[in-house]
């Protein structure tokens, strides 16, 4: 199965015509129905998503029988969900290795025919389905007649998409340098157990309902906030991250760009390689993002050309690369523009670097 980021699966969307369907496998919490919902509402699609899991029989699929007075036949009336207005759609058929088998046969005329019931979708409808994977899912074996009928691949995010998306939608400061500095622990990689149970690991899903806890409280010393998280991402990934916060180790994005350049110069001058790394991401996630003050638009773009001068004069080679690669990167063209527009000798910099290498 081929593997596919955030941004490989919008240009698949783009590219594979409406009539051919798509099956995203992926472990849960990692954001695919919400990336799917935020891409086609920027084409005005709305997304209906049906959780398959939950249906007990075809019914809560298809509709309820009914007899048509004037025909003397049986009839099926069309399920809240169904477009009658002629509108596409793009639905959405979530947990589907998690459907009753009797469910799964009424999936495969919809998959093969986008017919449900003897009613067709709009005409530009599109389906996509998802499958959890993971030791700790009930699962229902798919037929291969019905996997046959999509392109499937394998959905996982890259950290760095998740990150940028992090920095856009107002999470937590803390959580997003936590797991800058912790990649492992933004889908729970580094604590899997084969006997799950009830025991919580850490997804995406969980880190955003710790941001809606703890944004806006600079203090959250009290154990309470600890036991909080531990129910939501497990307590081995909660004590890693308020001891991580504790120690605020990292200089964050608006710390360098926003206050007087003299008052971190030093100490990011003893940053090792990796550490400039996870700044420099950071750099470009907070201009990105757009999140910013504006007004502070003119310091912010004075301290980014006196933060590279600061990589040139101590000779960070390797930290002045990975700048470079990520203002030559397509999820930071705003950041390109951005320096092109306001500090054309940080890009004069940035092009003599990249051509003496």
């Amino acid at each position: 199965m081929i593997r596919i980021n955030a941004n490989e699966l919008k240009k698949i969307l783009d590219m594979t015509p409406e009539s051919q369907n798509i099956l995203l496998a992926g472990k849960h919490g990692i954001g695919k129905s919400q990336i799917l919902t935020n891409y086609y509402k920027k084409t005005g699609i709305k997304v209906i998503p049906l959780f398959l899991g939950q249906m007990s029989d075809p019914g809560d699929l298809i509709g309820l029988p009914y007899k048509n007075e004037t025909t003397g036949k049986t009839e099926f009336m069309p399920p809240y969900w169904f477009p009658t207005d002629g509108t596409p759609i793009v639905l959405f058929l979530d947990e589907l290795n998690r459907a009753r088998p009797e469910v799964l046969q009424t999936i495969m005329d919809l998959a093969l025919n986008k017919t449900l019931a003897g009613k067709s979708l709009p005409k530009g409808s599109r389906i996509i389905s998802a499958v959890n994977t993971g030791d700790e899912y009930q699962l229902t074996d798919l037929d291969p007649a019905l996997v046959s009928r999509f392109n499937v691949f394998e959905f996982m995010p890259s950290v760095p998409e998740w990150l940028l998306w992090a920095e856009k939608s107002g999470i937590d400061e803390r959580i997003i340098s936590f797991v800058s500095q912790n990649p492992d622990y933004l889908d729970g990689a580094a604590l899997r157990k084969e006997d799950m149970g009830l025991e919580k690991t850490p997804d995406r899903r969980g880190w955003e309902r710790i941001s809606d806890i703890i944004k806006g409280k600079p203090n959250v010393s009290d154990e309470i906030y600890k036991k909080i998280s531990a129910g939501i991402i497990g307590m081995p990934a909660a004590t890693k991250f308020f001891a991580a916060i504790s120690k605020n180790s990292v200089l964050s994005a608006q710390e360098i760009l926003t206050q007087d350049f003299k008052d971190v110069e030093d100490t990011l001058k003893k940053y090792s390689t990796p550490t400039l790394a996870i700044v420099n991401e950071s750099l470009f996630r907070y201009i990105e993002s757009k999140n910013y003050d504006k007004s502070k638009t003119v310091e912010i773009a004075r301290n980014l050309d006196k933060y590279f001068g600061m990589l040139i004069l101590e000779m960070k080679q390797e930290a002045m690369g990975h700048f470079a690669n990520l203002f030559t990167s397509e999820p930071y063209q705003s950041v390109a523009a951005f320096i092109m527009m306001n500090i054309p000798s940080l890009q004069a910099k940035i092009m003599k670097f990249i051509q003496s290498i």
